[in-house]
């Protein structure tokens, strides 16, 4: 299914609004060569950020990101293994 890169932050956030509750694979940028990888389900979208609770074991923890991330790529998020940000 060929779906095009988002061009502007409103497209980034109507496309994460259509998969809230699904699940999601981040990679986030941390500088340095680093990368922070996790799996959670997208849970919350507002005017500038989403989050994500992520899956841990013994604890839920929560983690934001900014649609301006995603626009960059110094956030790449994979919804139900299709790739959403660097589509």
């Amino acid at each position: 299914m060929g779906v095009e890169k988002p061009t502007t932050i409103e497209e980034i956030k109507q496309h994460l609004e259509s998969n809230l509750g699904k699940k999601v694979f981040i990679r986030a940028n941390k500088g340095r060569r680093r990368y922070l990888e996790s799996e959670g389900i997208l849970v919350e979208t507002y005017p500038k950020l989403f989050v994500v609770d992520l899956d841990q074991t013994n604890a839920v923890r929560r983690r934001s990101y900014t649609y301006a991330d995603v626009l960059t790529d110094t956030v790449q998020i994979t919804i139900n293994n299709e790739q959403s940000s660097s589509y």
